[in-house]
């Protein structure tokens, strides 16, 4: 099976209800949130941490996690500015299936205070 490297930056709470699921699932989606968004690169995925989570909560964190690839043929990428800003747009409501087909865990990569 082939995979495809994700990221996704998180905050503390975020990451706590991921490691309450044995790192192997994102929590659902609040109701103002119709979208998950996972990234393309972990530059993009830093540049969001830095610039948003750790001004918004003190703490971010940047997350790393293998996808099977023939699943997220599903998802267009999205572009949402320049040349890094790519991500994967999934529904919230198919936020249980994107968690099924997560290959390993999801691992910590960085750390921004």
């Amino acid at each position: 099976m082939q995979t495809t490297t994700l990221y996704r930056p998180v905050s503390q709470k975020e990451l706590d209800l991921i490691a309450e699921s044995g790192w192997k699932r994102f929590p659902p989606r609040l109701p103002d949130q119709p979208i998950f968004y996972p990234v393309t690169n972990e530059e993009y995925a830093v540049q969001i941490t830095r610039d948003w989570n750790v001004p918004a909560y003190g703490v971010g964190y940047v997350t790393k996690f293998e996808v099977d690839s023939a699943y997220l043929e599903k998802f267009a990428v999205q572009n949402v500015g320049g040349q890094l800003h790519d991500e994967l747009w999934v529904p919230a409501e198919e936020l249980d299936e994107f968690n099924d087909h997560i290959i390993g865990v999801i691992e910590v990569t960085k750390e921004f205070r």
